[in-house]
């Protein structure tokens, strides 16, 4: 038997089924593929690989997943820190954007971004941001699997001024990337509050046409609650099954504000759920009931949202957020145990966007999107549990190695496809440009 490569590791943790480690295996890969997951010692004897990595002291996890974020703002990084979000949306970013927007900023954004992402251990980001073009050229530049928002907002923009435009670009785009395996687009309205009612009936149209999934961000914030009932005479939600947008296709985000009987109709339309703990947190925008949701049978997925909220895009420090707030949320420290988390920042991203048949677990047959991450260290000894040291103590700087589709992007900690000093050049003369503004 033959792989191109075979990575040892102390542990593996294939995601599905749920709750088992593997201890002293390998992972087998094949023109980008996971061919098998087998005992160290069966491999030596059975395998001939052109590349062998050895891990004793790793634990490797499906890629994370990060389901929600807008990566060109990373360059907009602790600018306006510390103030309520629509203040923030109205007097600092939205100006800013306005100002700085253009496919120069989005791509040194994406770019930044996603060597974040790369060295905390995502190898899959779902985006919502301007110029959707030019980060999923970046996305393919760097190596990384990027699911990109086709944006559609009431206002006018650098990428479009009406309706009609962000459609058109969105399916442009949507051609655009069609035929690549790494890179796909699905419908990224804003949100309620941003988007009326005739773009969002003419985005449902389409996403049944295409079968594409709808990237919304809803029920972030009691305002937005207000707001809706002030405008349409009902909450979010409602408005959104009025216009037969809640349903499997439908990933909703933050859902903070979520009353009993809407988290059992949405449970019973099928839609997702996205997760950002340190975005709510930080703009003290709620807290969502993940226990509820779950135990209600709705699938929710993790992510970071935009570094200029969070200000991380650490996935990790993203589980762990949700751990423990989960249990607070929940009054139960039973709530939101290790292994689910890591559901959350796995499989279930997979599944929210429609990619479970690939990614989201180290399954044979699915893409090798594979974590390494480092558990001999200080910080995670001694070891009882791999899982929960991952959840509650490992920090990014322990992931050692990334691969998407089978390559390498991080190898012993360090980024193979992006240029460090190029990026790090670009990211100050923006902090120049960005601070001259201020």
């Amino acid at each position: 038997m033959h792989a191109d490569s075979l990575i040892h590791a102390r542990w593996i943790i294939p995601v599905e089924p749920a709750s088992r480690v593997l201890e002293h295996h390998a992972v087998a890969i094949e023109q980008g593929r996971i061919t098998a997951l087998l005992p160290s010692q069966e491999a030596r004897e059975q395998l001939s690989a052109e590349q062998v990595i050895e891990l004793p002291g790793h634990a490797l996890i499906p890629g994370l997943i990060n389901a929600h974020t807008h990566t060109p703002m990373s360059l907009f990084r602790g600018m306006a820190d510390d103030i309520p979000l629509m203040e923030w949306l109205e007097k600092h970013i939205w100006p800013a954007e306005q100002r700085w927007i253009s496919p120069e900023f989005v791509a040194d954004g994406s770019r930044l971004a996603m060597a974040e992402m790369i060295r905390s251990g995502t190898t899959c980001f779902n985006d919502m941001y301007f110029f959707p073009d030019v980060t999923g050229k970046v996305a393919l530049e760097t190596g990384m699997r990027a699911v990109l928002g086709m944006i559609l907002i009431d206002f006018p923009s650098a990428w479009a001024s009406d309706a009609d435009g962000y459609l058109e670009r969105a399916l442009a785009l949507h051609d655009t990337f069609r035929n690549e395996s790494t890179v796909s687009a699905i419908f990224a309205p804003h949100a309620p509050y941003s988007v009326s009612d005739e773009p969002l009936l003419r985005v449902r149209t389409l996403a049944n046409e295409l079968d594409l999934p709808i990237h919304m961000h809803v029920h972030e914030t009691a305002d937005e609650i207000g707001q809706s009932r002030k405008q349409y005479g009902m909450r979010p939600l409602t408005r959104l099954r009025q216009l037969g947008l809640t349903g499997p296709s439908l990933i909703a985000v933050h859902m903070t504000q979520l009353q009993d009987d809407e988290i059992e109709a949405y449970a019973a339309s099928g839609g997702h759920v996205v997760h950002c703990p340190e975005s709510n947190l930080k703009l003290a925008s709620g807290f969502c009931p993940v226990a509820r949701l779950l135990a209600a049978g709705i699938n929710v997925a993790l992510g970071t949202d935009g570094a200029a909220s969070n200000n991380d895009l650490d996935m990790l420090g993203e589980m762990q957020t949700a751990a423990l707030l989960g249990k607070g949320v929940a009054g139960n420290p039973e709530a939101l145990p290790a292994t689910r988390v890591l559901e959350m920042a796995t499989i279930n991203g997979a599944r929210a966007l429609g990619l479970e048949a690939d990614i989201g677990s180290l399954t044979p047959g699915k893409a090798a999107d594979i974590t390494a991450i480092d558990l001999q260290r200080i910080e995670t000894q001694p070891m009882f549990d791999p899982v929960s040291q991952i959840v509650y103590s490992a920090g990014r700087e322990q992931v050692s190695h990334v691969w998407v589709n089978g390559e390498l992007l991080l190898s012993d900690g360090e980024l193979t496809r992006i240029n460090v000093n190029r990026l790090m050049a670009d990211t100050g003369s923006w902090q120049d440009k960005l601070q001259q503004q201020s």
